[in-house]
């Protein structure tokens, strides 16, 4: 094993072990056993022995703390639990995988994104599940798939599985990238059916059936690497039934209900045991007027979503959010974009926990560097502002049960870049801000997984690590 490796879990066991004497000291009742001042330069003793922060990529490895057995995800109030223990997420998105996967020049790159994330304790990623109609498109027509990349699909679940990250699979895209609902309705109209707008995805029987043999499809993959049914795979997190649903063509609302509440329940019936969310970007719609004003802009209560009437679909685990304040508000980098990213936040985390009642996942956040007034600074600060905000939630046992960054990116494939990519490599500070929120994350786990209780009288020492605000 590699010695950074080694070092940086020895920090978490040694934070942990710290916690572990507290804990029966004090019985679980106080934490007043070791105030801050005692408690820091335990901490800083470790860091002075860890490697310097130039030299910390690679330096993270969830499995040096612990070994567990690999169980599905599941979800309990507003929290994810794994084994009936809380699991809080720090993850992010590579869309590409499958596509880069099914050409062996380029596979490589999917091995190396899941080992930079894991180096920096990310656990889950986001991906596609889908490509229609498309070049190296998985689903050729209706129905009919491409073996070849349904292996690279396959090699990139397994892949996974070997770093211990699990995946969000997103099912379609509402956008024309990868063939998207535009692609579900040429081929309706090559059919023979009588469509008038891409939004008929969403209404059309027959479009509704080509989207469910898709998803029966994926469902039901058995993997030709690992021999598992996707559907019985803990290495799968979530089915993601859309990235970004929108329907502009209904702003009531109604026809992307009907959607979400027919998929929801049929990805449940095919498969119980994983959690599903939708995609959603996170607007406020006509059923909440009150908190229409924490959106973007006023063009957000137009495109035919919901929050909180969309979430309240049976069959719908968990929330999920988007975070583009340089697409929604300016592309010009200004300090409003952080005072909108913590208002949104905390506007959907207590939305989770009042009318919902489930965890909410941050799923897409970042900032592109072609904006102007971008600099690398302001990404690391945009960072910080999304964890501290769900460490804030974390500490109260509130519902921001997580994040995505989007997008990382292993060395070389500049060429994909969109503005949002963070190559660890290139990016020593930003690589630093995820390692240490990674750090916090799993000792809170950690930490529940001993069901020691959060509302003690005295402040627990160990929050001197977690929660300071120099992040």
């Amino acid at each position: 094993m590699d010695t950074h490796k080694r070092v940086f879990g020895f920090k978490i066991i040694f934070l942990v072990s710290v916690f572990i004497l507290l804990n029966e000291s004090s019985k679980c009742s106080s934490f007043g056993v070791m105030d801050d001042e005692q408690f820091k330069p335990m901490v800083e003793e470790v860091d002075n022995h860890l490697p310097s922060s130039s030299s910390s990529q690679g330096v993270y490895e969830l499995t040096d703390v612990e070994e567990d057995e690999w169980l599905m995800v599941a979800k309990k109030g507003n929290q994810f639990v794994i084994n009936d223990q809380p699991f809080y997420v720090n993850g992010f998105n590579t869309y590409w995988l499958m596509v880069f996967a099914a050409d062996q020049s380029t596979r490589g790159k999917v091995t190396e994104v899941f080992q930079k994330a894991s180096s920096v304790g990310l656990s889950v990623c986001r991906t596609w599940a889908f490509n229609d109609g498309q070049w190296r498109a998985l689903q050729k027509s209706p129905g009919v798939y491409d073996e070849d990349v349904f292996k690279a699909l396959d090699f990139v679940v397994s892949e996974a599985n070997k770093y211990k990250i699990r995946l969000i699979l997103s099912l379609a895209n509402n956008w024309d990238a990868y063939g998207g609902k535009a692609q579900y309705v040429k081929w309706g109209k090559a059919s023979g059916l009588n469509l008038t707008s891409d939004d008929d995805f969403f209404s059309h029987p027959t479009l509704r059936s080509y989207y469910k043999a898709h998803v029966k499809a994926v469902l039901n993959r058995v993997n030709t690497i690992t021999n598992i049914t996707y559907k019985d795979d803990p290495t799968i997190f979530a089915w993601e039934l859309m990235n970004e649903p929108r329907c502009t063509s209904d702003p009531s609302g109604d026809k992307l209900q009907s959607w979400i509440t027919d998929m929801a329940v049929y990805v449940k019936s095919m498969d119980a045991k994983h959690l599903v969310e939708i995609g959603l970007e996170g607007f406020y719609g006509p059923s909440a007027p009150d908190r229409a004003q924490f959106n973007p802009n006023s063009y957000a209560t137009q495109v035919g979503t919901d929050f909180i009437r969309n979430h309240q679909v049976l069959g719908v685990d968990f929330a999920s959010v988007h975070i583009y304040a340089d697409s929604w508000i300016s592309q010009t980098i200004t300090d409003s974009h952080i005072q909108f990213t913590k208002s949104w936040m905390e506007a959907h985390i207590e939305d989770a926990e009042k009318y919902l009642g489930m965890p909410v996942v941050f799923a897409e956040f970042g900032v592109s560097s072609k904006d102007p007034g971008y600099n690398s600074s302001f990404r690391d600060t945009l960072i910080n502002t999304v964890y501290k905000t769900l460490l804030n939630s974390t500490k109260r046992g509130g519902s921001g049960a997580g994040s995505l960054l989007w997008q990382l990116f292993p060395d070389g494939t500049d060429y994909m870049d969109d503005g949002y990519a963070i190559v660890l490599s290139k990016s020593p500070s930003t690589s630093n801000i995820i390692s240490l929120h990674s750090t916090r994350v799993a000792i809170v786990n950690s930490m529940c997984s001993w069901k020691c209780k959060w509302g003690c009288k005295k402040r627990n020492p160990l929050e001197a690590f977690l929660y300071h605000d120099d992040l």
